[in-house]
């Protein structure tokens, strides 16, 4: 049991800037007892609105330097205070405000928000057994015009989808990766180059980018990228749900029309979806 969408926003100051942190946060407790499930017993049940108060208590005593630490000091605040939790899972998600720039210079206290993706985290403990911290974007919408295809598929008679070898490659990316056992990392650094690689093996070198025969090598590259870049992944997940463009007949209206207008569809979509980790975490 525990207490979902506990959303707030952290500010603070560095000099005359002011900073921001809004996040939200769900915090889930196991009990060593079921006895407020079995019995009503509720002697051992620490109320979801005194988690909610320990997590806007911690914002506040602690600080948000990563949203890590922050899903750890939660883990470790419940663990170290409660003899009867005997598991802690702590979710929390970052809503994307950016400083506002105005020609190169940084606005002391004006942000926009930018939806290039949502950057969340997840740290779970068991007592007695180690801290985990997953992490990960969602939401990150990508699109490439061209160097993608679809080739040399399967066909039989329910096959209607004609072969493509230039069409847009579009999609709605979701990464999560775990660090395996927590460690003294800079979680905010690592994060940002994660992002990096991902968009990196998405779109190729940006003078000439790079072919892509279907959204599953996509998904694939994408891992192999950040894998071989960071080694402080051990697991990385990811789905990419796609969206398909189909070019608009034009030919009634007395028009050509060479992928120069496209409509998007809509529903259904496609998914494709990858777990790939190293061969030694997975031994272990």
């Amino acid at each position: 049991y525990g207490k979902n969408t506990i959303k707030f926003l952290r500010l603070h100051k560095e000099g005359k800037k002011d900073c921001v942190k809004e996040v939200e946060v769900c915090t889930h407790l196991r009990l060593t007892s079921a006895q407020e499930y079995l019995e009503g017993n509720n002697s051992l049940v620490i109320p979801t609105d005194t988690i909610k108060n320990i997590v806007l208590v911690l914002a506040k005593k602690n600080g948000i330097s990563s949203l890590e630490q922050f899903a750890i000091d939660i883990c470790n605040h419940f663990m170290t205070t409660f003899c009867q939790v005997a598991y802690v899972k702590t979710y929390v998600q970052e809503v994307p405000w950016q400083r506002l720039h105005e020609d190169g210079v940084p606005h002391i206290h004006s942000f926009i928000c930018v939806p290039d993706g949502i950057r969340f985290c997840e740290a779970e403990q068991c007592r007695n057994g180690p801290l985990i911290v997953f992490a990960g974007i969602k939401d990150l919408k990508l699109m490439k015009t061209t160097q993608s295809g679809f080739e040399g598929f399967y066909k039989n008679e329910h096959t209607t989808l004609p072969e493509r070898h230039d069409r847009i490659l579009c999609g709605e990316l979701f990464c999560k990766w775990s660090y395996g056992e927590c460690k003294d990392f800079d979680f905010n650094c690592i994060w940002k180059k994660i992002r990096e690689c991902i968009l990196e093996a998405f779109a190729g070198p940006p003078d000439c980018g790079e072919y892509s025969p279907s959204y599953q090598k996509t998904v694939n590259s994408i891992q192999m990228h950040v894998l071989s870049r960071v080694s402080q992944v051990q697991v990385i997940e990811v789905v990419l749900n796609n969206t398909f463009y189909n070019i608009v007949d034009m030919k009634n209206l007395g028009l050509t029309n060479e992928k120069e207008v496209l409509v998007p569809v809509e529903a259904p979509y496609g998914s494709c979806a990858c777990t790939l980790g190293r061969k030694k975490f997975f031994e272990a």
